[in-house]
């Protein structure tokens, strides 16, 4: 009898090619900033909101994600890296509004990739 293989077994390079595809448009030429030096050059930073839902059940906790942020210091892109699905997507929405003072690199205006966090506690 013949076993059934799954479709990581029978095609394992292109299962590996598919799963870095699915990785956020991050180049390496993109200027890797700490979360620190984002905060500090952060000029628009709304709160992210505590959800109503995840504050009623107590649901706490860290939510990271990684931000692209662009030349003109507007953000394109936000992908969460960790966090209770309750509290990520006020934090998503949130960062989405942000604005920096454009990051550089040379003297120019580069795009840059920050990992942010935030905590949630009643």
């Amino acid at each position: 009898m013949r076993k059934k293989l799954n479709l990581t077994q029978r095609f394992p390079l292109t299962m590996a090619l598919a799963g870095l595809l699915a990785l956020p448009a991050v180049s390496l030429a993109d200027v890797r900033v700490t979360h620190a030096d984002a905060i500090r050059n952060a000029t628009k930073h709304p709160t992210p909101e505590y959800a109503p839902m995840a504050k009623q059940m107590h649901i706490q906790g860290e939510v990271e994600v990684e931000v692209k942020i662009t030349e003109d210091g507007s953000v394109d892109a936000v992908k969460v890296v960790t966090g209770n699905p309750l509290l990520t997507a006020s934090v998503v929405r949130a960062v989405k509004d942000w604005k920096f003072t454009p990051f550089q690199d040379g003297g120019k205006a580069t795009v840059a990739v920050a990992n942010l966090k935030f905590n949630f506690k009643q």
